[in-house]
């Protein structure tokens, strides 16, 4: 309570930096007594001619902790720069908050690419172990820059904000509002979002590169279970297949006459009988799981569309005769149409003729012929049905049923 009535600052605005509670959002809070931040490692409070400095929770990076104290001292103490104080110390606090970012980003970048050229050679289960540890590392600190960005953000979008931490003004008694001219303040925040943005999207790009290598590699152990797998089952149809062909040794293992004992062929010819058998259920199951390893985007051999895939096509067809396929199959769609439409005339037709009336003629001007159009001569009598290729365009020959 002595440091709020000191700064004249709110209990609520201390839990933003209150080093007891970890993992707090980012934030850069203004007030007319002060600037309050908390972002990654620093939090402090900027006032018109003082910076207090917070002890950090869980801070272990003396390093850094110990170049920001030292920059902020220099550049505090500069006397010819165009800036005031309390934006100095601000531009301080975001340069160490851009290294930090930058070196932990280093650090992953270095990380991810031994890991990843290391997983080109050899897949194993502590590679794997370790690629999703740093798979949470690059999640967890693609979620701090984004906070970082956002609290930098949100001053930008409020004017009024900006207004208050122009403390100098304030304290000359000048102090600035939404409509005053903020133009140097709104240059240091930009230039720092900026470059929040740049690091954010290597960051984006480094976890694409492990996901895409996450995928790769659950393919490759899926393709060498699958392998496994069809080994097992191709064991297990010789192991069918000599099996039935010891049904032989067991029935002539038996303890009855059968007569084939003396018959000098019998041998030769079970023992071909049995060879044939067990070659035939091995050809067999081979056969099966062969075609049961065939995979395709198609279902049964055929394609999506009627005819698409023909026996004498490619498996893979290119793009030609898809859209060749696509263009018959809309041609046969619109052939059906006509023949449905030309069924209902005839049925009706012949129902007015069986209720004494009759379909209307045309009656043509005497300086107009009939029409010679084909297609309009199949509406009276005997109707031949229409082709597809009628329809136009270059359209494929009709297969025969």
């Amino acid at each position: 309570m002595e440091l709020c009535s000191h700064h004249g600052l709110e209990p609520r605005d201390l839990r933003k930096i209150d080093s007891r509670v970890p993992n707090l959002v980012p934030t850069i809070l203004a007030r007319r007594s002060g600037i309050l931040i908390n972002i990654l490692h620093i939090r402090a409070m900027i006032k018109s001619d003082t910076v207090l400095l917070f002890d950090s929770y869980g801070t272990v990076d003396t390093r850094l902790n110990s170049a920001f104290v030292y920059n902020l001292e220099h550049n505090l103490r500069q006397t010819g720069s165009s800036l005031p104080y309390e934006f100095r110390a601000l531009e301080s606090i975001l340069a160490s908050v851009l290294d930090a970012l930058r070196s932990e980003l280093s650090w992953l970048h270095l990380v991810v690419e031994d890991l990843l050229e290391g997983l080109e050679d050899d897949i194993d289960r502590e590679k794997l172990r370790m690629l999703l540890q740093v798979s949470r590392k690059l999640t967890g600190f693609l979620s701090r820059s984004r906070g970082v960005k956002s609290a930098v953000a949100e001053v930008l979008e409020s004017d009024e904000d900006m207004a208050l931490m122009y403390l100098t003004d304030a304290r000359n008694g000048q102090p600035r509002d939404e409509n005053s001219p903020l133009e140097e303040l709104e240059l240091l925040l930009e230039s720092f979002e900026k470059q929040a943005e740049e690091v954010i999207a290597e960051i984006e790009q480094i976890h694409a590169n492990v996901s895409n290598t996450q995928e790769i590699v659950e393919l490759v152990l899926d393709s060498n279970r699958n392998r496994l797998l069809s080994l097992d089952l191709r064991t297990s149809i010789i192991t069918l297949g000599m099996s039935a062909a010891t049904l032989f040794v067991g029935l002539f293992g038996m303890n009855l006459t059968s007569h084939l004992e003396e018959d000098p062929y019998a041998f030769w010819v079970t023992s071909g009988i049995a060879y044939l058998m067990a070659g035939f259920f091995i050809i067999i199951g081979l056969r099966k799981l062969s075609n049961l390893r065939r995979i395709g985007l198609s279902v049964g051999g055929t394609g999506s569309f009627p005819g698409a895939y023909g026996p004498n096509t490619s498996r893979r067809p290119d793009s030609a005769n898809l859209s060749h396929a696509r263009a018959w199959w809309w041609r046969e769609n619109q052939f059906r149409a006509l023949r449905r439409e030309q069924q209902d005339a005839r049925i009706r037709g012949e129902w007015l003729d069986s209720v004494g009336g009759h379909m209307p003629q045309a009656v043509h001007p005497p300086h107009e012929a009939p029409s010679k159009n084909p297609a309009s001569a199949r509406g009276s009598g005997a109707e031949e049905p229409l082709h597809p290729g009628e329809l136009g365009g270059n359209a494929p020959p009709r297969p025969k049923k």
